[in-house]
């Protein structure tokens, strides 16, 4: 039986290559890069080609570079140390329904430190209202989170717009863009953003490993002290293993490789939508199907339960989700399709996520398509 692995968005294969450089480092690059002597200065060496070519990549200056364990991590650093760092200037903080957990959660904690945080609701098709986001902002607002890209759903948050709408507000702008980030094309400086979140194991990296864009404009205190790593930035001796694999793996994301797979992603969407189509399947699509990240496609399916038709394609050897992997391992419904239709609607009980990514071919895809299409007419049954 052939598997299929259509859950990218969760997490996603190690590149060959990656690997290899990761094996590489570890076998010959052992020094720790904060060592004066030969074997740290070629460690420290590696960790700042690394961060040349991720500065590279987004335009930016290489010590705007902070290299941490991942999205979870420079979310909450951002996030924590700004509202308590700020709070002379201000105790309210904006962010969406629809963030990632990483970021939600971290807010909530903060409502329990007497903050004020103001969730910007989402319509029916997963967008915020820019108006709204206006009337929402206060002179006492200091900072500002939104994703990039959805990982539910797959929506792009309209952040040009916002950048500019702080251009003259003393408000910190976050934007969480570990989905994001290998399929767009980002410019910080251009989009009037502070903070970034990243993580390597979405774009083909090792788990454990990313880093935080920060301004030179921005002030922000380390969430973790110790050591003077990362500038004084992130104490802890550096991953150099991860870091390296990393950089490898952003290296491989060239622009002509990004346009390669936009195409061959929108083309799987497609083949998806045609199949269920010729087939009579009812489905709904949640989210924008322009506008939106590439890789991330969620349906709904009227009257299937979302976990029946996952246990249906796990059997026959396709690995899709329902929803976040911070969140899908538990009975928790999709906050991120409650906050579009409502608790307890059906759609949240009846949809599931495609994600596609290295690997992904069309034949899978149309076996995929298939597949489903089986699935969903032996439930429907």
């Amino acid at each position: 039986m052939e598997t299929i692995y259509l859950d990218h968005a969760a997490t996603s294969p190690m590149h060959p290559e990656v690997i290899a450089a990761m094996t590489e480092v570890m076998a010959e690059t052992f020094g720790n890069p904060s060592s004066v002597h030969s074997f740290g200065r070629q460690a420290a060496s590696k960790l700042e080609e690394a961060r040349e070519v991720i500065g590279k990549s987004l335009g930016v200056k290489n010590h705007e570079i902070i290299f941490n364990s991942g999205g979870t991590e420079g979310d909450n650093t951002v996030i924590l140390e700004t509202a308590f760092g700020r709070q002379k200037e201000g105790r309210h903080l904006i962010t969406t329904q629809i963030e990632h957990p990483a970021v939600i959660n971290t807010m909530k904690y903060l409502e329990t430190q007497g903050f004020e945080v103001t969730y910007l609701p989402v319509d029916r098709k997963g967008a915020i209202s820019l108006d709204d986001f206006e009337a929402r902002l206060r002179p006492d607002t200091t900072l500002v989170s939104i994703m990039y890209g959805n990982n539910e759903i797959g929506n792009l948050m309209p952040i040009r717009e916002i950048g500019e709408r702080l251009k003259d507000h003393p408000a910190y702008f976050h934007t969480d863009a570990v989905q994001a980030y290998g399929n767009q094309w980002i410019r910080p400086h251009e989009l009037g953003i502070d903070f970034l979140s990243i993580s390597a194991h979405k774009i083909n990296g090792p788990k454990g490993v990313g880093f935080l864009y920060k301004s030179d404009a921005a002030k922000l205190a380390p969430l973790l002290r110790g050591g003077e790593q990362e500038e004084k930035r992130r104490a802890g001796t550096e991953n150099l293993a991860g870091i390296c694999g990393l950089a490898k793996a952003v290296e491989l994301l060239t622009e002509e490789e990004r346009e390669k797979r936009r195409a061959l992603y929108d083309q799987f969407t497609q083949t998806i939508l045609t199949t269920l189509d010729q087939a009579g399947i009812d489905y709904q699509v949640n989210g924008e199907l322009s506008n939106k990240l590439p890789h991330v496609l969620n349906l709904r399916f009227a009257g299937i339960i979302n976990d029946l038709l996952l246990m249906k394609l796990d059997l026959r050897g396709i690995a899709v989700s329902t929803g976040s992997a911070c969140t899908a391992g538990t009975v928790d419904p999709s906050h991120v399709l409650e906050a579009m239709y409502g608790k307890n609607a059906q759609e949240v009980k009846e949809s599931v996520r495609v994600s596609f990514g290295y690997g992904n071919t069309i034949e899978q895809i149309e076996y995929f398509a298939n597949q489903l299409v089986a699935s969903l007419q032996e439930l429907a049954k």
